[in-house]
């Protein structure tokens, strides 16, 4: 399901918010004349040798050729870069789920280095990096003109030592500075609960790395008989283009899933579900926010354009544009944006995102207390003997039930309990 391109020497892989080597370089036609070609190369040519004759430090050909392919890389957008020998071998190590740093994924968002979202349970998490967060400095280096490749290379390090980040953050006057241990970080892609009182299987899908759809698929074949699925997107900063499509494609049954347009015509590519691979059609409703992004637009994108599920939650993050990864030689590539991403409808995900059917802001769920209610226990002669059982009762429950969402996780997250409600109100229509 990867997209392969046939090229004169390999193929590569596209992916969505990060990828991975599968080939080498392509050449392109060009309607430049031969000759102003040759005058540009030529004037390149003087401009690096010029530099290595004069500058004020000893210089080689080979730095002058990186560094000014990395600020070309730069100039022509956010997402394409070049990657050196370390750069490369950390974007295979992150697409196969497991690397070592910090577990924040970053963007740039009006020229401003922007945490997409910080990975659950990874030291960024813990510490409190928010998704929206802008970085202002990474330890004492401001990140001012620094490419997203430099700024993951400065994050990363050695388990165990520590990392102070300086971010800007909505609705908070004056910078904040957060203390991270980097750790190695392992991902767990997908895990799934069950929400037993409603009979609704809650399917967590943390990040797009290469285990997604086998992981989402084996949850919703363990859990046949639910009511519907609530799938959280939220703070997912994307990956794998493949496992995107692929996740969709358990739920929709037919059309296109998403479609990708660039300049030449000939790359145009469009992703049509397969009737074989689809696995349920009970209702759906998907969790997104701020911190969504990429394959996790695509995912909640699609299926809402298929009306297969209700998106929950806040305005998505915007990024749908698409990168190869196009290696130069064994240990060097270029991150090179070549099309945008539509959804079924046609419509794209670039610099707008996907608005949800039913916004709802993160927060808890409002609920009246009765002040004035004399509950049982608070009475003078209650039957403490049998209270005591019954609490006895709940915390040995609540200990056996790890897998499942508790009452008192939905009454803190309001966004999951109006994701319940939508299923409640979608079976309500579907057995009518």
């Amino acid at each position: 399901m990867k997209h392969i391109k046939i090229a004169t020497f390999g193929f590569v892989a596209t992916l969505v918010g990060a990828s991975i080597l599968l080939g080498t370089t392509l050449f392109a036609k060009s309607n430049e004349s031969e000759s102003s070609r040759l005058a540009a190369l030529a004037k390149y040519t003087r401009v690096v040798g010029t530099i290595q004759k004069y500058y004020v430090d000893d210089i080689n050909i080979t730095a002058i050729v990186n560094k000014s392919i990395e600020g070309l890389m730069s100039n022509l957008d956010a997402h394409s870069s070049f990657l050196d020998k370390k750069g490369f071998k950390n974007l295979k190590i992150q697409t196969d789920g497991e690397f070592g740093g910090l577990g924040i994924t970053v963007g740039m968002r009006r020229g401003a280095l922007t945490v997409i979202a910080p990975i659950e349970g990874t030291p960024a998490y813990k510490a409190g990096v928010k998704a929206g967060d802008i970085i202002l400095k990474i330890d004492d280096l401001s990140t001012l003109n620094m490419t997203i490749d430099e700024a993951v290379s400065h994050m990363r390090g050695k388990p165990k030592t520590k990392i102070v980040l300086t971010v800007v953050r909505k609705g908070v006057n004056t910078p904040v500075k957060i203390t991270i241990i980097r750790d190695i970080i392992k991902i767990d892609s997908v895990y799934a609960k069950m929400i037993s009182k409603y009979n609704i299987l809650y399917l967590r899908v943390t990040s797009f790395d290469k285990k997604v759809v086998k992981g989402a698929k084996e949850a919703i074949l363990k859990h046949k008989n639910v009511k519907g699925i609530i799938l959280d997107l939220r703070n997912n900063p994307g990956g794998l283009l493949n496992q995107a499509v692929g996740l969709v494609n358990l739920f929709v049954d037919k059309g296109i899933i998403v479609s990708q347009r660039g300049r030449d015509k000939k790359e145009d590519i469009k992703y049509n579900a397969d009737s074989s691979s689809t696995l349920t059609h009970v209702p759906m409703a998907v969790l997104v926010n701020g911190g969504s992004a990429s394959a996790s637009e695509i995912v909640s994108g699609s299926l809402q354009d298929h009306r297969r599920a209700i998106i929950v939650g806040t305005n998505t993050f915007g990024k749908g544009s698409v990168q190869v990864i196009l290696p130069i030689n064994n240990t060097e590539a270029l991150r090179l944006t070549i099309a945008r991403y539509y959804l079924p409808s046609g419509r794209t995900i670039q610099a707008v995102g996907v608005k949800p059917d039913v916004v709802v802001s993160a927060g808890k769920v409002q609920h009246k207390v009765n002040e004035f209610a004399i509950k049982e226990k608070e009475l003078k002669e209650h039957l403490k003997v049998e209270l005591n059982k019954i609490d006895k009762k709940k915390i040995k429950i609540q200990k056996k039930e790890k897998n499942v969402i508790t009452k008192n996780d939905i009454l803190k997250d309001i966004q999951l309990k109006t994701a319940i409600d939508a299923i409640d109100i979608l079976s309500i229509a579907k057995s009518k």
